[in-house]
């Protein structure tokens, strides 16, 4: 069985290819608004799944999920049906239980889309706020980029 692409890390940046698809796109052709939030959200995904061979359970595991708190959106230019787009996803900041990250849509190194997102990393069994284990906040923090 074929194995889906997680991207590449380059550098300390995550790059996600993506190839817009008819359902991505509104009447005018043009990738939906809130498309570009599931790309960063699969994107965000599979570089996190760099840091571990089996992501779920290991998150599972530790009884850890990461929640959106707060997203800020830049629409620069749009994307269009068929095009090849990238998701570059930066680890801007971490804190004992959230993380910063800025990600940004580029097709041919011109930026469409910039999003700034803090995630918050709560328990999965009892919803509350739990700070990130020692062994996984020294992975992550390899990838940190001021």
């Amino acid at each position: 069985m074929l194995e889906p692409t997680k991207g590449e890390i380059i550098g300390k940046e995550h790059v996600y290819p993506i190839r817009v698809f008819y359902e991505d796109t509104d009447a005018g052709g043009v990738v939906y608004y809130a498309n570009y939030l599931r790309f960063a959200e699969r994107a965000r995904s599979e570089f996190l799944r760099f840091l571990s061979t089996s992501w779920a359970g290991d998150m599972s595991d530790i009884d850890l999920v990461f929640m959106v708190k707060h997203c800020e959106i830049e629409y620069k230019a749009p994307a269009k049906l068929d095009e090849a787009i990238e998701m570059h996803t930066t680890l801007k900041e971490m804190g004992g239980a959230w993380l910063l990250m800025e990600q940004k849509v580029v097709r041919n190194s011109q930026e469409l889309v910039v999003i700034n997102i803090k995630l918050a990393t709560v328990s999965l069994n009892s919803g509350r706020p739990s700070r990130i284990p020692a062994g996984l906040k020294e992975k992550m923090a390899e990838f940190i980029s001021n």
